[in-house]
């Protein structure tokens, strides 16, 4: 008994020097109960909408009213042409357009049909098979207010139609197979480099390290090399799985998709290379790679779009790099849009990309730990 009471004495003594590792084990189930019971939400709402109302009267304004006080459509934007609201949908400002033709108000008062169009970016389903839902049951009540309200009415006086783009018919595949591509460049970027290191340093091999002239931006530069050539030779196979097994559409440029994923490889290769710069063991390499794998899936907009997350949680997972490669690939892939639309992202990831490497050649250092 004392023996065993000796074992345990050494076993809580090693875990209690180990602290990074403990602080792990104990942070990961806590992050996991916060991101599921209180980040992750399926019903979204205060969609932002842009609005193109030609009418500009009492009845588009009622209407209009109505997506409002819905609490699903969050009007922020007004247009001033079709082109504009295109362009809007297009960057992915405005997941909504709305447009009221000139004679709605005629229309309306005369008893015909009054057409509104609604225009719902379908790239992303979750939100579209809910905005696309609740513009129906709009368009619906309404004409049931006015129908109770006027007996001689033809027909429904409100004739909502919508349209979803890019993804019409609600294809999961052409939702998913992009975004799975980021996620496997984020496991194989994160994971591998981040062990790299550490494995090195646990063999002992960083000793022949010391004694050369290289450099640590060079030894940096020399170890991200092979992997972004490996991260080209993913998105490559992905790209054609996805074209030929699933039918995925590509709709932009190749080229353009090619350049701008060079930011988000070397982004995630930041992330990894400063985790194993901080990490002493590949075992705390792994864990430290999964706890950063775990935000990037559920909250980059992978899985639940982000406009359903809190405040608080949607700026958090604007400190993920795979939050903006998911706007780039599936705005080129599936929208067909360019760099002009992802300036914004492109920025990001170049930003993550600087820090985090300038950081993690600070922090290397020439030695054995």
């Amino acid at each position: 008994m004392n023996r065993i009471l000796a074992v345990l004495h050494k076993e809580f003594l090693q875990m209690r020097r180990d602290r990074m590792t403990l602080a792990l084990v104990f942070m990961l189930p806590l992050v996991q109960l916060l991101l599921f019971g209180y980040a992750i939400q399926t019903e979204v709402r205060h969609i932002s909408t842009v609005v193109f109302d030609q009418s500009l009267s009492a009845e588009s304004r009622d209407l209009l009213q109505s997506f409002s006080a819905s609490g699903y459509f969050d009007i922020n934007y007004t247009a001033g042409s079709y082109d504009e609201v295109s362009r809007m949908i297009d960057s992915g400002r405005a997941k909504v357009g709305i447009i009221i033709p000139p004679d709605f108000s005629r229309s309306v008062k005369r008893g015909e049909p009054a057409q509104a169009q609604v225009i719902v970016d379908a790239s992303d389903n979750m939100v579209a098979n809910q905005a696309v839902a609740i513009a129906n049951s709009i368009g619906l009540i309404k004409s049931q207010e006015i129908l109770t309200r006027l007996k001689n009415i033809g027909g429904p006086p409100y004739d909502i139609r919508v349209r979803p783009w890019y993804n019409p018919d609600g294809i999961t595949a052409y939702y998913m197979v992009p975004a799975i591509l980021g996620i496997i460049v984020t496991m194989t970027m994160v994971i591998m480099t981040s062990m790299g290191i550490v494995r090195e340093r646990e063999r002992g091999t960083l000793e022949q390290l010391i004694v050369t002239p290289v450099k640590s931006y060079e030894l940096m530069i020399g170890k991200i090399l092979p992997y972004i050539a490996l991260g080209y030779v993913q998105i490559t196979v992905a790209l054609l799985v996805g074209v030929i097994v699933f039918g995925v559409p590509v709709r932009g440029s190749l080229v353009e998709l090619y350049l701008l994923t060079l930011f988000f490889i070397t982004a995630s290769l930041g992330v990894g290379i400063f985790i194993s710069n901080i990490a002493k063991t590949q075992m705390q390499a792994f864990q430290m790679s999964f706890f950063f794998m775990l935000p990037s899936i559920l909250l980059s907009g992978f899985m639940f779009p982000r406009d359903a997350m809190p405040r608080l949680i949607y700026f958090i997972s604007n400190l993920i790099p795979l939050t903006y490669y998911l706007d780039i690939i599936r705005g080129i892939v599936l929208k067909g849009i360019g760099f002009q639309y992802l300036v914004g992202q492109v920025a990001s990831l170049l930003v993550f990309s600087v820090v985090l490497l300038v950081m993690s050649v600070i922090k290397f250092k020439k030695k054995v730990a």
